[in-house]
This record gives C-alpha cells, structure tokens and sequence, in this order.
C-alpha cells in the first residue's frame, strides 16, 4: 500500500496480468541476487509523492547499481554517500542556477516532499548491472504512471534528461503541461547542452506563472 491517492489510482494496473508476473519476477531477482533499491524501498517515489501533489516529473532510467545509493528516489542518494557523477553534475547546475551552495547530502527526499516526483522508469536493479530489470516490465508500469500525470488538470512540468525519458515525451500529450527536455547529466553528455540550462529557474517560473506556489529547491 503506498498511503496516498495513487492506491486508487493504480488500483486497475496492480491487477493486470503483467504487474502480477512483474511483482514475483522481482521477488525472486531479489531472493536470488543482490538488487537495488531495498525491496522495501522500491515504491518510495509514490509513497513521498501523491499524484495530488505532484507538481513535477523528474525522471530517471533505473536506480544506482552500487551499494548503499537507490534509495527509491530518481537521482537521489542516501545521506553519507558521496554524490555519483550525475549527481554532483545537478548539484553544479542547481548551484549556478539559484546561486545556492551545494548541498552537504544527495538525499533528495525534500524535493519530494515540495512537489517533486523521483520516479525511475524502472523501479529496481541487479548490483552492477545497468538496466538489467528492464525487461520484466517496469516501464508498462511507469508509463502508466506518466500517462496519468499527463491528465491531470493542473499544469506541471515533465523534466526529461537524456534519450531514455525524452522517448516519454509521446506520453505526454495535454498542452497544459511543460516539459523540460535535455541531455543526461552524465559526464558523457552533460556538456552538451545541460549546463546552463537553469531547470529550477524554469521550473518555478511555470509554476508561478499558472498560479502555483514554486517548488523550495534548496536543500541547504
């Protein structure tokens, strides 16, 4: 039970065929392998984020795939473990964008609690192994997940960084909405186009301007 209004929400999805061989296919990925987040952990986005109050979409791929990062949260890490690549290359861009200083932890737990859905398309992962839960149907899941966003009557923002949720974009149909798209904050890519991008500034500046109170980003 996630606790909030996604209960009801995705009341038809927990049912259908596919989320039900999803659910055993990960019990026994992780019953037999090392595999992240914890179990417990794997719905945290939805738990700290009710569809009521999201405001904006951050999406990533699939948790980190080292010891002690995913902590159910796209992009986020848990307090004490120093920040991945992409990470610390967010924390330079939100640094220049809001004049702010970098955080002291990576856990972005507050974001969440602001309005900010942490949502991977994939919801778990096998140590070491990048995408490796992506074929037991995950992103049926997550694209759901999306597509009732994408209905919301409320505007909000969809931030899509690098290929794999820019391909969302066709989920994203209400013209009501924004969607903030670029490439990955990899150290592979981050230089082409997301620094000096200010998502945040953006971000608050849609929100405000369609009446919203503006997501509080700084995590210092």
């Amino acid at each position: 039970m996630l606790h909030n209004d996604w209960d009801e929400l995705l009341k038809e999805e927990f049912s259908k065929d596919y989320f039900v061989k999803l659910t055993e296919d990960i019990k026994n990925e992780y019953a037999s392998n090392t595999c992240y987040p914890p179990i417990h952990k794997v719905f945290d986005s939805l738990r700290l984020t009710s569809y009521q109050d999201t405001k904006v979409l951050l999406l990533g791929q699939d948790p980190y795939h080292q010891p002690n990062q995913a902590m159910g949260l796209s992009f986020s890490v848990q307090k004490g473990v120093p920040f991945p690549p992409s990470l610390q290359n967010i924390f330079a861009e939100y640094s220049s964008d809001l004049n702010l200083p970098i955080p002291q932890s990576g856990d972005l737990t507050p974001w969440g609690k602001e309005g900010v859905l942490l949502l991977n398309s994939i919801l778990s992962v096998r140590e070491s192994q990048a995408a490796s839960h992506e074929k037991y149907g995950w992103t049926t899941f997550t694209d759901a997940i999306i597509r009732l966003l994408n209905e919301k009557k409320t505007p909000m923002v969809f931030v899509l960084w690098g290929n794999f949720a820019r391909n969302k974009k066709s989920l994203i149909t209400n013209p009501i909405h924004l969607i903030l798209e670029n490439v990955h904050p990899s150290p592979l890519s981050a230089h082409r186009g997301f620094f000096g991008s200010r998502p945040f500034s953006k971000i608050n500046h849609f929100l405000e301007s369609t009446g919203q109170t503006p997501i509080h980003f700084d995590l210092s």
